[in-house]
């Protein structure tokens, strides 16, 4: 007998292999769902303030600010992290006796996050903070979690739970929270590399009071410099002008903001080193 060759049916294609899913990224950590939006929004600023930031590690880092105001006494504030696998973050903070104790804890998955704050914990007193969260990246686009805040002390109890979620597409970004403390929605719209801009809606139902917000971000990079400005609800208006110093470590701010409905202005003077 002869050997016999095989052919495949004329018109038939080759197999191909399945093609392998990416794995979903993570979701980052529960107060940076709306950081895109929020940079785009001048910082507050008010008196002179001096912050100096030092890398001691590759996992650890302080950050040691002073700040003097017209409108309160000195303060200084001392800031501590460590960054690996778990994030440990105890904040002290001094203005002439020690005010508050907070501890940290984070954990990353591949796509999800877990983070546990523990405030003020005093077991004599009974007496402790306690704010949870969870974040899950469904999609590529889509991520999902809550958070749940847990306070407890002599005669009274309670906790507030609030539900997130966050779509991103290629040039924005639309976050939203919904609880029963209330509501916080923003969304961020990139423009091109020197231009953004940021809408954010927050309403308080404890307070009740709802505050609407527009911001811009204007980047000149031969320059070094950084514009941003923001207008409200409450007929706020503010900028603030950041100018880098090549080759030193160091940044210049200048801001001022006014409050049209209140009669109010005031402005800051920030130096940033590292």
């Amino acid at each position: 007998m002869g050997n016999t060759l095989g052919l495949a049916p004329m018109g038939a294609l080759p197999r191909r292999s399945p093609r392998r899913e990416e794995p979903l990224p993570n979701p980052g950590s529960f107060d940076e769902l709306h950081r895109l939006c929020k940079d785009v929004f001048p910082a507050q600023m008010e008196g002179v303030k001096l912050v100096v930031n030092k890398v001691l590690s590759s996992h650890f880092q302080v950050a040691h600010t002073i700040h003097m105001s017209a409108l309160g006494l000195p303060g200084y504030h001392l800031h501590a992290a460590y960054a690996g696998d778990w994030q440990l973050s105890p904040t002290e903070t001094q203005q002439a006796k020690f005010l508050t104790w907070q501890f940290d804890g984070e954990y990353r998955g591949d796509d999800y996050t877990a983070t546990l704050t523990l405030g003020n914990p005093d077991l004599i007193g009974e007496s402790v903070i306690m704010v949870a969260h969870f974040l899950q990246s469904l999609t590529h686009r889509l991520v999902l979690g809550g958070e749940l805040v847990y306070h407890r002390r002599p005669g009274e109890e309670g906790a507030i739970l609030t539900l997130a979620g966050k779509y991103s597409a290629v040039h924005w970004v639309a976050t939203l929270n919904v609880g029963s403390g209330g509501a916080h929605a923003s969304y961020y719209h990139k423009a091109n590399e020197q231009v953004q801009v940021g809408v954010e809606f927050e309403a308080n139902t404890r307070l009740q009071d709802t505050t609407f917000s527009f911001g811009y971000h204007l980047t000149l990079p031969q320059a070094n410099m950084v514009f941003r400005g923001l207008v409200d609800s409450n007929w706020c208006v503010g900028a603030v002008l950041e100018k880098k110093m090549p080759p030193l470590p160091v940044t210049l701010a200048l801001g001022a903001f006014l409050n049209h409905w209140r009669n109010r202005f005031h402005c800051g003077f920030s130096i940033t080193v590292g």
